[in-house]
């Protein structure tokens, strides 16, 4: 589809520090988060967990954050936008799915929301950061040993427009067929 294609050329990630209220409603949610779960899942193991941090609980994330990496100025992170949504790598055991699938679902499934959130006119971004690798804020988002943060998506509303940023020149990151 055109359109599909028009807007994937256009999308663009608005800085967390960039949004406002507000965030998707609680049926604009559900609806988000379906579309997150579409994703290649080989074996149908849904190898993922979302976390939807709204109100008080982004400033408590912070506060454990802030703790957890001995920075307060960490704190106010996850109250940029109305709505946070962490996305949890939740691989499993299989004897004939690798770890690396099932974090690449992960992976997918936070760029479905990403995406999702943007074509609904909802300021977005997929961000890390060093929290994400801090074991006392994995406990707070309820993952468990083998778990991983694949990223808390922000969503909200653009407080101004974003601006484009430079993309790699295809040539520098596109090769066709085998190395010699």
């Amino acid at each position: 589809m055109v359109e599909t294609r028009e807007f994937l050329k256009k999308r663009r990630s608005v800085l967390a520090r960039n949004m406002t209220a507000p965030g998707p409603d609680d049926a604009q949610l559900r609806e988000l988060l379906s579309i997150a779960a579409r994703v290649p899942d080989h074996g149908k193991l849904a190898p993922w967990r979302f976390v939807v941090l709204q109100g008080v609980d982004r400033a408590k994330l912070g506060h454990i954050a802030a703790t957890a990496l001995g920075d307060d100025s960490v704190a106010e992170h996850y109250e940029r936008a109305p709505c946070v949504v962490a996305v949890l790598a939740c691989p499993k055991e299989h004897p004939k799915i690798p770890r690396s699938e099932m974090i690449l679902s992960a992976g997918a499934a936070c760029m479905n929301l990403l995406t999702g959130a943007q074509s609904m006119g909802f300021a977005a971004q997929w961000l890390t950061g060093a929290a994400a690798y801090e074991e006392a804020v994995l406990r707070a988002l309820g993952g468990a040993q083998g778990d991983e943060i694949a990223g808390f998506i922000y969503i909200g509303t653009a407080a101004e427009a974003p601006s484009e940023r430079a993309r790699p020149e295809l040539d520098d990151v596109v090769r066709f067929g085998l190395a010699d």
